[in-house]
């Protein structure tokens, strides 16, 4: 089973709601599921960095963090369209009032 955490401030979601946390919790899993290609961040860091003296490690370390970057800002997209797919359905279901 896949778990995920989504910041409460980043959504803008009180956690006082159980149910609509849940719901953001499986559109978000139902996305990155249909993701072909998702890639996880690199958390070793780029090797060789310290040993290189020709400059070659700066090039991997900057190779390294614009990958890790290109990750990060596709999860940062999934989890927008995850809190925007939420607040459309939210604003389908008929109010109480």
């Amino acid at each position: 089973m896949i778990t995920c955490e989504i910041d409460v401030e980043m959504t803008g979601i009180d956690s006082s709601q159980p149910l609509r946390r849940q719901r953001l919790h499986e559109l978000l899993l139902a996305l990155i599921a249909r993701e072909d290609d998702l890639e996880l961040m690199d958390g070793d860091g780029p090797a060789g960095l310290a040993g290189s003296a020709s400059g070659e490690g700066a090039v991997v370390a900057a190779r390294w963090l614009e990958r890790n970057q290109r990750v990060f800002q596709k999860y940062q997209a999934l989890v927008r369209t995850a809190v925007t797919l939420d607040a459309l359905l939210d604003g389908e279901e008929p109010s109480d009032s």
